[in-house]
């Protein structure tokens, strides 16, 4: 898209949020934080409210919005930023690409700040700003009120679907995470570690010029869900789980994982499971439709892991009132998928605010309890469907939970799967007028299709 293309998305945008809060406010992008000396930072991202609005990473930045026209402060670079780091563009510039209909000097915000609402950003010296310029206290993004609350559900309204201009977006990260994952599957036959392969797949990400949505999970010890240590040998026999994804430039995510054999070929116990959680996965996205409850969607993928962990025998019983019982939450104790959009787990600062539908609460059931999203799904929405099975130990040996599924788990049968840590199948999937579209298709799926991969 050219630059009054994107000016005209990002109007469109704001327009969109004044129809749903009529009042002013003020998002901050956020600053940089370093390492451990000043001039040591780490790496920059905007919060993803700014974002989406501004299309631009800008750090120390602000927009004032209302009856969707937005104005924009920041301070030029100085002389001796450039010297160090090259030339920016300039306010006035930012200001023309974004379609601002004003720009102003950061420190000329506090005129524009009266009644204004806002969210507060992940660091803590802009919270300090925002707060002594509002002159509030504010509470943590997932724990808002009054006319800040009524922002975050208006953002959320906007955000919860997506424009052509961020799908396309999503979609070109997707490309990018789709070659890693193959680079990481040609690398697997020669590594050495878990290191090696992260580093194959990292590659792709940096080579074309984007950066990793969220920390790499790269591992042969599957059953730690956000597994992020790489140090493990690679043995043959083992199942490598990778949940690797792309961020495009402008900010938005993907999220994929696969699961493949280090070997090169699954052995049979892990082709049958693979196979269920396979199940469990296209069945949920062939389902995957506008008007669609989304939980369930995740309690289809229970039942169907159910069903065939029945039909290896390792749970004993039928599969709905298994899954009523949470028997199931055992091998599968996470929600089958979650927003994705500017955030990897789009929107999750605001706590449930987007996740969950107005009037819905997060419960407390074992199989429930980590379930991200829960509102019918619309179109444009862009989710990921990830069900998995994990032989977890501090879930199978909890003695509470051992006493309480001693009649539903065959624990015999179920040693036989000892070759299974975790299986994980993740694509991210755009809703559509009818049903849906797997972004992420091109990325082999079936059994022998990954097995070739590794040849």
């Amino acid at each position: 898209m050219n630059r009054s293309e994107i000016a005209h998305v990002l109007k469109q945008r704001r327009e969109k949020l004044a129809l749903h809060f009529s009042g002013p406010s003020i998002l901050w992008s956020g600053n940089e934080s370093p390492r451990n000396f000043p001039a040591n930072k780490f790496p920059f991202r905007a919060s993803s409210h700014f974002l989406f609005f501004v299309g631009q990473s800008l750090p120390n930045a602000a927009i004032h919005l209302q009856a969707g026209k937005l104005i924009l402060f920041m301070d030029d670079a100085d002389e001796n930023d450039a010297l160090w780091h090259g030339s920016s563009p300039r306010r006035q510039e930012v200001a023309i690409q974004i379609g601002a209909e004003g720009e102003y000097p950061l420190n000329e915000l506090e005129q524009w700040s009266k009644e204004a609402a806002t969210i507060p950003v992940q660091d803590f010296i802009t919270q300090q700003h925002q707060e002594n310029l509002l002159q509030r206290q504010l509470n943590k993004a997932n724990e808002l009120y009054g006319c800040d609350h009524q922002l975050a559900k208006a953002i959320v309204k906007v955000r919860l679907t997506h424009d052509h201009c961020s799908i396309s977006s999503i979609q070109n990260a997707a490309e990018v995470t789709i070659q890693a994952h193959l680079a990481g599957m040609a690398a697997t036959p020669r590594a050495q570690t878990e290191a090696d392969i992260r580093a194959a797949m990292e590659a792709v990400i940096t080579s074309h010029d984007l950066t990793c949505a969220y920390n790499s999970i790269v591992t042969v010890q599957g059953d730690v869900l956000h597994n992020q240590s790489y140090h493990r040998p690679i043995k043959n026999g083992e199942l490598l789980l990778a949940d690797v994804g792309a961020e495009a430039k402008n900010g938005w995510a993907s999220d994929v994982t696969r699961t493949w054999p280090t070997s090169g070929s699954f052995s049979s116990t892990q082709r049958d499971i693979y196979d269920i959680v396979l199940a469990a996965h296209n069945t949920c996205i062939e389902k995957a439709a506008p008007g669609i409850e989304y939980k369930d969607l995740h309690l289809l993928a229970a039942i169907t892991l159910a069903k065939g962990l029945v039909s290896l025998g390792i749970l004993k019983g039928n599969a709905e009132t298994l899954v009523e019982q949470d028997a199931h939450a055992l091998f599968f104790p996470h929600g089958v998928g979650h927003l994705l959009g500017l955030d990897v787990h789009d929107m999750e600062d605001l706590g449930d605010l987007a996740g969950y539908a107005p009037g819905r609460q997060r419960c407390d059931r074992f199989g429930l309890s980590f379930l991200r999203l829960n509102r019918p799904l619309q179109k444009g929405m862009i989710v990921t469907i990830e069900p998995g099975f994990y032989q977890v130990p501090a879930l199978l040996e909890n003695p509470d939970r051992k006493t309480k599924y001693q009649d539903c788990i065959n624990w015999e049968t179920l040693a036989k799967f000892k070759d299974v840590n975790g299986i994980r199948i993740e694509n991210d999937v755009l809703i559509t007028d009818t049903g849906s579209s797997i972004l992420t298709a091109e990325l082999p799926i079936m059994p022998s299709e990954i097995e070739a991969c590794l040849q």
